[in-house]
């Protein structure tokens, strides 16, 4: 039943319910090594994920978070160092030297 004004009774649902990987054995989402090629298990991971809905939300949710340790969104803890390396480049905006277009006159 909807709350007055049409409003959900409960929050829609979060994107781990959605994942492909609920119900699987976690096992196989966290392989002994951390190599790109680190098995069958891995394997079957990878295969878990790129079938699944919410890939990118994982993925974004592991990067953010810090997540070392198993398979998130098809990618390795490795490939997520990396990803939050390249971010955090993309992210540091060099200072502008005053002047420039843009800059306000205070006076």
């Amino acid at each position: 039943m909807a709350e007055p004004y049409g409003r959900p009774t409960t929050p829609p649902p979060h994107w781990r319910d959605r994942a492909a990987c609920v119900g699987e054995d976690p096992e196989i989402f966290f392989p002994l090594s951390d190599g790109l090629a680190a098995g069958a298990d891995a394997r079957a991971a990878l295969a878990v994920c790129r079938r699944c809905p919410v890939l990118l939300d994982c993925r974004t949710w592991a990067v953010e978070h810090g997540e070392d340790d198993g398979i998130w969104g098809a990618t390795t803890a490795a490939q997520r160092r990396a990803l939050r390396r390249a971010t955090g480049d993309l992210l540091r905006v060099p200072a502008r030297p005053r002047g420039e277009v843009g800059d306000v006159e205070e006076g």
